[in-house]
């Protein structure tokens, strides 16, 4: 008999929009956009109009001309996502956080104490709209991967146990895009030579994917198809970067719009490292350019830092050399992340440190704004602007 499903992926529906139809009654049941320029979230009422995540605020508009739009309110979101972990943790000690709304939880073990996996998971749904008033769908399976597919088939607001012995009916028939790795490009490859199902992955073979697609890329698709994810829910798994990115829309943009733009996202990056005990060594500077192409240039520092002065001059290098590339061609979008992470606790501090050390002074500043609000203090070059439209981070 197949091992007890016992991996949960929890994921919270259309969540930056959930928060603001929780705390706005007036909202509950309308068509909801978070984000004018770009769509941050959409609630699944504007969802079933055409309006997608990343969409132009212009063109989710015309879709959804009823739909109420509303700013992003991140420090809202922050708190919120805070409270669910905490039902997370309070389930279970085994969690495993994917992003500010995801979480893969591992109940292994609570039998006794909690019931079966799929009570817990039913649980744990009741417990997130008592305490935190959210909608959550929960996926209950084997593997991470069955799990999270399970919670994508649930969605909105659902529960779904795939069981060991039915995992290939499943599976099998969903559309290939499911799969871990796949998208629009090897969708395509794919399609093109009629394998459209999770199940003709399966049945096409190994070596006839690592024909179409490459070998690492055919081996993993193969593997997730027939069932195959050793992966364990890893606790106290950190993420490997922090970043933020601010759509600009597409008009154009001078030096120094882009600077004040850049000069935020390190502000905002660096605090949140600093907030985290995290230091790095690798500056990335994201861009997406008028015709969609996307360019990333990245500089690695001798030593880890969370000092803003040194993330931001590092940036601006970046920045400066693709300035030939933006004129050319336009930039809608600039991002801005610093990977390589270790634990700020452990970092050796350099001599001389007698004086007033720029790490004390940004430690100075981010207790103002916690304080006072984020932009309590803030760069003479951001006076006047528009506070800049915040985008989630997408995966590499």
């Amino acid at each position: 008999m197949a091992a007890e499903g016992t991996i949960l992926h929890a994921d919270l529906d259309a969540f930056y929009a959930s928060v603001e139809q929780r705390d706005d009654p007036g909202l509950r049941g309308r068509p909801v956009i978070v984000g004018g320029g770009v769509v941050l979230a959409a609630s699944y009422e504007a969802k079933a109009r055409g309006v997608r995540t990343a969409m132009g605020g212009y063109l989710a508009r015309r879709l959804c001309p009823e739909a109420v739009v509303v700013p992003p309110r991140m420090s809202a979101y922050s708190a919120a996502s805070k409270a669910v972990f905490e039902v997370f943790r309070d389930t279970t000690p085994v969690v495993e956080g994917l992003s500010i709304d995801e979480a893969f939880l591992d109940v292994g073990g609570l039998r006794r104490l909690r019931g079966s996996p799929l009570d817990i998971a039913a649980r744990l749904r009741d417990d997130v709209r008592t305490r935190v008033g959210l909608p959550i769908t929960v996926g209950v399976a084997r593997t991470k991967f069955l799990a999270k597919v399970a919670s994508g088939v649930a969605k909105p607001d659902g529960l779904l146990s795939v069981p060991p012995d039915g995992e290939m009916a499943f599976l099998h028939p969903l559309p290939v895009e499911r799969l871990w790795g796949v998208g629009p490009v090897t969708s395509g490859k794919l399609r093109a030579r009629g394998i459209v199902t999770v199940g003709h992955v399966a049945r096409i073979g190994e070596a006839a994917l690592i024909s179409m697609v490459g070998q690492g890329a055919g081996r993993h698709l193969y593997a997730l198809a027939v069932g195959r994810d050793p992966r364990p829910v890893q606790v106290g798994r950190r993420r490997g970067s922090m970043g933020a990115q601010h759509a600009l829309g597409r008009g154009p943009r001078t030096p120094e719009d882009l600077d004040a733009v850049l000069s935020e996202l390190v502000d905002r990056v660096t605090r949140r490292m600093r907030a985290a005990s995290r230091v790095g060594r690798t500056v990335v500077l994201r861009l997406r350019f008028a015709d969609f192409t996307r360019a990333t240039r990245s500089h690695t520092l001798p030593r880890p830092t969370s000092h803003t002065p040194l993330v931001l001059a590092t940036a601006r290098g970046l920045l400066a050399a693709s300035l030939p590339a933006i004129s050319q061609r336009g930039v809608t979008l600039v991002g801005v992340a610093v990977g390589n992470l270790d634990d700020g606790r452990t970092v050796q501090l350099e001599l001389p440190f007698d004086g007033w050390s720029g790490a004390e002074l940004d430690g100075a500043l981010d207790a103002v704004r916690d304080r006072f609000g984020s932009r309590a203090v803030t760069r003479g070059t951001l006076l006047g602007r528009p506070d800049p439209v915040a985008v989630p981070l997408l995966p590499d």
